[in-house]
């Protein structure tokens, strides 16, 4: 904590042109402020604006519309893989840490101490322990959970003299009351304003439904979430990271594990309430029954996960947790109960199985070129649809894109056209599928996730739609048989976090493509500002592979640099090495560090 004031301060005094739009000095104890050990922040999962208009209209405030997702944004979270020693060619555990996260957030840490601490890996802003990364004995990979671990309560809620009351069971509890000041700033100075918040013994209400207060239970338990996140960069093998795990306080995350003494493992989110499984908790529950009340957590032994499986490997993707280990060794759905998952499965868990299952001898390099496979998975389903659509009724002017389809091998590449037209094509079935809200409401309703609810739809209008596709490559870039390589750039102009896109400025073909198709690379992009060609912004961040045994061995990538000062050398060093998929070496041992320093320096001489 000293030194992460000491280094912000320094900074300050030695870069007198930057302007702290809030703290002109850091103090220790600020980063403490940052309890929130899990990557999602639960609390963020409130509607802010409805939470505003509960507490400034009253309390019969409007329900608030939420806002229509883009059906082509980039999935959200990442990939872990561990690889047993039985599947390994030097006979050492492997891992593969690759979070999926907006460009630069994301940065590339080594900390060391010398009471102990030796932790590299990514950390989020703000954060002071390793998040993703490993240490010379264990690695920990975190991937978003589906697991459900917030909950919703419509409160019965009864006016009288002396304040609120809610109903539980037979009795009426007095919602607990707090004043709570918020200060702001204006043009004349300092204002402030204070508020009366509600909490029932579930949590704090949070909106208005239908006429019903509404209370959000979630993990409020700050201190153990820094203790676990903290600790967990110095454990040393197995036993001592499952003692770690016991703290319960990881909520939005699985975890791909695997140690220096051979053991592999996932975890599943470290945070689920034990609940009466005949609710639906994916909807709020009526808070007046006492029978929706949490009855404690489920313990680690209770909680879906995998440790040195027959298979020889343990994977997420953001998925369902039932093919971690493969289709023969993964835990079984109807083991747990309901609330214990709930995403579906998706093109890059396919995907993952593909390059994983039954395949031996991993090093290094080979585990790396696994998580860079061309394979997009989604077109294996997509485009029989298109193709039975048009044996059905062919359309002259789509010969040539049939054939250049028929004869692509469903694997991206920088000069692949196929490529081009395959993901504009997909791209607009995913927006007319998500128009439809009738249909996708009905799907929904038959238990099919977003992709199976495209593939059905698609069969109505894969032509025309691809149709539009090529007229769309045709409109964009003049020709309808574009290479990837052209349409799909890495670009960094500036030091600022969104970037400012030019095609007319220089820019780096990327092969690699949105998780949406199943590409375990992930690399999110779009269109900005006017661009025809579209930039990535998001997807692999940071990315490492690690090899333990008698030491640890590592190698891993950042999106365009380390530095995000655009007068570096480092601003744009990693760019070429990045948009082909190819990692350099992590230099972890002092002796490898010192080899390689260019400049070194102590806040303050």
């Amino acid at each position: 904590m000293n030194a992460w004031a000491d280094g912000l301060n320094y900074y300050l005094y030695s870069h007198p042109e930057v302007k702290p739009k809030v703290l002109n000095k850091f103090e220790p104890w600020m980063a403490l402020t940052f309890t929130e050990g899990s990557i999602g922040g639960d609390i963020e999962s409130i509607d802010i604006k409805a939470l505003e208009s509960f507490y400034k209209q009253g309390k019969s405030a409007p329900r608030v519309a939420q806002l229509t997702q883009d059906p082509n944004a980039e999935p959200q979270g990442s990939n872990g893989i561990a690889i047993a020693p039985q599947n390994t060619k030097n006979g050492h555990a492997l891992l593969l840490i690759n979070p999926h996260t907006s460009f630069y957030f994301r940065a590339e840490v080594h900390m060391q101490s010398d009471e102990g601490l030796n932790a590299y890996g990514a950390v989020t802003w703000g954060q002071f322990f390793i998040y993703q990364g490993f240490n010379e004995n264990t690695g920990w990979m975190h991937t978003s959970s589906g697991a459900d671990f917030i909950d919703e309560y419509l409160e019965t809620i009864e006016q009288r003299a002396d304040g609120y009351y809610y109903q539980h069971g037979a009795v009426w509890k007095k919602l607990k009351e707090r004043q709570i000041t918020l200060p702001y700033k204006t043009k004349t100075g300092q204002q402030a304003k204070t508020l009366t918040a509600y909490f029932s013994h579930h949590g704090p209400i949070v909106r208005e439904l239908d006429g019903r207060w509404v209370s959000v239970a979630l993990l409020q338990n700050p201190i153990d979430a820094l203790k676990q996140s903290y600790g967990r960069t110095k454990t040393t093998h197995y036993a001592d990271y499952q003692e770690n795990m016991r703290l319960h306080t990881n909520s939005s995350n699985n975890t791909l594990f695997a140690d220096s003494t051979g053991n592999i493992a996932y975890f599943h989110s470290n945070f689920i309430p034990r609940r009466d499984p005949s609710f639906d908790w994916k909807k709020p529950v009526d808070g007046s029954n006492p029978a929706t009340d949490w009855q404690g957590l489920h313990t680690l032994e209770e909680t879906v996960g995998g440790h040195n499986p027959k298979s020889g490997y343990l994977n997420n993707t953001n998925n369902w947790p039932w093919l971690m280990a493969g289709p023969k060794h993964s835990p079984k759905p109807e083991d747990y109960p309901a609330y214990m998952e709930n995403y579906p499965e998706n093109y890059r868990g396919i995907h993952a199985i593909e390059v994983l299952d039954g395949k031996k001898d991993f090093t290094i390099d080979s585990l790396a070129a696994a998580a860079y496979d061309s394979h997009l998975t989604a077109f294996d389903v997509l485009l029989p649809v298109l193709y039975k659509a048009y044996d059905a009724a062919p359309v002259t002017d789509l010969a040539e894109q049939i054939s250049l389809l028929k004869a692509w091998d469903h694997r991206f590449s920088e000069s692949s056209t196929a490529t081009s037209l395959a993901i504009f094509w997909g791209q607009e079935l995913r927006r007319k599928a998500a128009a439809d809200k009738i249909a996708q409401a009905t799907a929904s309703n038959r238990g099919l996730s977003f992709d199976e609810y495209v593939v059905e739809y698609s069969a109505h209008i894969a032509l025309s739609t691809l149709a539009e596709a090529k007229a769309q490559l045709i409109a964009d870039f003049g020709s309808a048989q574009t290479p990837w390589g052209e349409i799909n750039r890495f670009q960094r102009l500036t030091g600022d976090i969104v970037q400012p896109f030019d095609d007319a400025a220089p820019s780096i073909p990327v092969g690699f493509t949105s998780a949406t198709w199943g590409s375990l690379a992930a690399y999110g992009q779009r269109t900005f500002n006017g661009t025809k060609r579209i930039y990535g912004t998001r997807g692999n961040s940071f990315v490492a592979v690690v090899e333990f045994g008698d030491k640890v061995t590592a190698k891993a990538i950042t999106a365009g640099g380390q530095s995000g000062d655009p007068s570096s050398p480092h601003f744009n060093d990693q760019a070429a090495l990045y948009a082909a998929g190819k990692l350099r070496d992590v230099y972890f041992y002092t002796a490898d560090i010192e080899k390689n320093t260019e400049r070194k320096y102590h806040p303050g001489k």
